[in-house]
């Protein structure tokens, strides 16, 4: 049984892109700043309190982000990320590489930060079909927390894992530490911190079935 993970929002979907146009929503031309200062402040809100769910925790961090850049929030406006992310972009070559993946055998999972109500739209716009989903919901806590991974080897009991997944810090140290073969869709051009952590590497998922197979 051959197992291929992956994180979803970065990985699948144009995150990014889904905060920043959401952003731009709420305070038109603030989007670039917005999206740099909610990274700057999503993994604190859920370090803080690792079991809010996550449309709060994207409320949170955006609260933050507006206080920080010293834009204006409207309280209702708070939601717009939640609302949005069921429409945020897939990347375009994401079909045909799971698609091939799907072909060869390979069975496919999400490990989210994502809860369930929220991952359950997301599907939908998906061009393929997952055999499993790990929410946040479900392990009760973010990654890079190895709660994820834990309960999926757990209820999967998978022969051959491999990990598959945009963020270093998310999800590429917590493979590593627990020992996962993985592949780094490395879509910004980032430098690891520290390079032992990163194995394959790739710019985007183009090529990802000759990656995960050599993995």
């Amino acid at each position: 049984m051959r197992w291929a993970t992956f994180d979803c929002f970065g990985t699948l979907i144009d995150w990014r892109h889904g905060i920043l146009t959401s952003a731009e929503l709420i305070a038109p031309g603030q989007g670039a700043r917005l999206l740099e200062a909610y990274n700057r402040h999503e993994h604190a809100v859920q370090t803080e309190s690792p079991g809010l769910r996550y449309r709060h925790v994207l409320a949170e961090a955006l609260r933050r982000a507006c206080a920080e850049e010293k834009v204006e929030l409207a309280a209702d406006d708070a939601s717009v990320l939640a609302a949005t992310l069921p429409y945020w972009p897939v990347f375009p070559e994401v079909g045909p590489e799971l698609s091939a993946l799907r072909a060869a055998g390979w069975r496919l999972a999400l490990l989210t930060n994502c809860d369930r109500d929220l991952i359950a739209e997301t599907r939908r716009r998906l061009p393929v079909p997952f055999d499993a989903v790990v929410t946040a919901e479900d392990a009760g806590a973010y990654k890079p927390a190895e709660a994820h991974f834990e309960l999926f080897r757990r209820s999967y009991e998978p022969e051959v894992w491999v990990h598959v997944a945009q963020s270093y810090f998310h999800d590429l140290v917590p493979a590593h530490r627990l020992g996962l073969p993985r592949v780094w869709i490395n879509r910004h051009g980032d430098r690891p911190a520290d390079p032992t952590v990163v194995q394959r590497v790739l710019p985007d998922l183009r090529g990802l079935l000759t990656a995960v197979e050599a993995a």
